[in-house]
């Protein structure tokens, strides 16, 4: 009796997760463009796919690299986890070294700070919105 091999045709897969609910499992989506060949236009291409997270360091929205394993794990498993190329939530302003979210800072920032905030800004030669306002403007 001839036994049925599943192949894994993609051996990286670079996708976003979307849960993590099972234990040690994690649900990719993977996100390609296709060209449609009569209107000749690129759409999204979604694909699911279910990877081994052996230490659970997974949260959902991490951008991860999968690697394809030599045979399947379990039913739904074909794939385990290689890299986790963007972790979200963990933002660090460049500038002040403070934690941010969007366009708000995480902690409160001193005077202390903003004074060695427009020092770093004016080592790099970057003025700020104000400063350029205040030069625009005509001295009375």
């Amino acid at each position: 009796m001839a036994t049925k091999h599943a192949t894994v045709h993609a051996k990286w897969i670079v996708g976003r997760v979307i849960g993590t609910k099972m234990p040690k499992t994690a649900k990719v989506r993977v996100t390609r463009l296709v060209l449609d060949p009569f209107l000749l236009k690129y759409y999204n291409k979604r694909k699911t796919y279910f990877a081994h997270d052996a230490l659970q360091q997974c949260t959902v929205g991490d951008v991860v690299l999968l690697k394809a394993l030599p045979e399947r794990r379990t039913k739904h498993v074909k794939h385990e986890l290689a890299e986790i190329v963007y972790k979200v939530g963990n933002i660090i302003d460049p500038l002040t070294g403070k934690a941010c979210a969007g366009g708000e800072w995480l902690e409160s920032l001193n005077d202390s700070d903003t004074t060695n905030l427009s020092e770093t800004l004016n080592n790099l030669n970057i003025s700020s919105v104000q400063e350029e306002e205040a030069e625009k403007r005509p001295v009375p």
